[in-house]
């Protein structure tokens, strides 16, 4: 199975606080696949400058050593956004939902919004 890692699960998992379930936990475990997005780092970014988070130290070299790779953006994901009804209006969501559709990702997230899109999830609650 190859996944795709919505932001705040990687954050809980590099600075705790809240525990993945069983469920997300196993699929993460036995992924053949675990990808983390650069939309993901963007969107760190952009709420650390307005301070609506704190960056983790080393975010990203703590994101390399842990095995996860690291999805790029191409034109194609930006593009199939439009595509997307507007059950979600986040930019960044909107644009990892698109990325885990064109990909043929698996979306880990706690973010029940995005169970309203048609594409495969699993609740990182569970």
């Amino acid at each position: 199975m190859r996944l795709l890692l919505d932001t705040h699960v990687v954050l809980w998992t590099f600075q705790g606080g809240r525990t993945l379930g069983p469920k997300a936990q196993d699929a993460i475990q036995g992924a053949d696949d675990l990808l983390f997005s650069v939309v993901s780092f963007a969107e760190i970014g952009v709420k650390a400058a307005i301070g609506k988070l704190a960056v983790p130290e080393h975010l990203d070299r703590t994101v390399m050593a842990s095995g996860l790779r690291v999805l790029g953006l191409t034109a194609e994901h930006g593009l199939a956004v439009a595509d997307l009804p507007m059950h979600h209006r986040d930019p960044f969501d909107r644009l990892l939902i698109s990325q885990a559709r064109c990909e043929g990702l698996t979306l880990v997230t706690a973010d029940a919004r995005i169970a309203a899109y048609d594409l495969a999830l699993i609740d990182a609650r569970t």
